[in-house]
């Protein structure tokens, strides 16, 4: 039976420039849009009374950026980290077939 070795002494994979680029950019891309979504669901609520002075298509806009501002804002991040990533991949050369 070969000896036991320890999680350190294992060899670990080595990622090339290309990944380590790679994850710098995702990283970077969903830490953006994750703060763009923190923006969008706590500021309006935060704000909501002087928000509730401006009036947009008819409704108060802290109503509207909750009922239906916020919704739309969360599917073009999706939409946008959708087609960045792909566009990403294609760069990588790690997209799927």
């Amino acid at each position: 039976m070969p000896p036991r070795t320890s999680r350190a002494e294992e060899p670990c994979m080595q990622l090339s420039e290309s990944h380590r680029r790679y994850w710098r950019r995702n990283l970077r891309i969903t830490i953006v849009l994750i703060l763009i979504w923190l923006a969008v669901t706590f500021l309006p609520i935060y704000y909501a009374q002087a928000l509730n002075r401006i009036t947009f298509l008819g409704w108060p806009l802290a109503f509207y950026m909750g009922a239906q501002g916020s919704l739309i804002i969360y599917v073009l991040i999706i939409g946008y980290y959708a087609w960045t990533m792909n566009r990403l991949d294609r760069e990588h050369g790690v997209q799927e077939d």
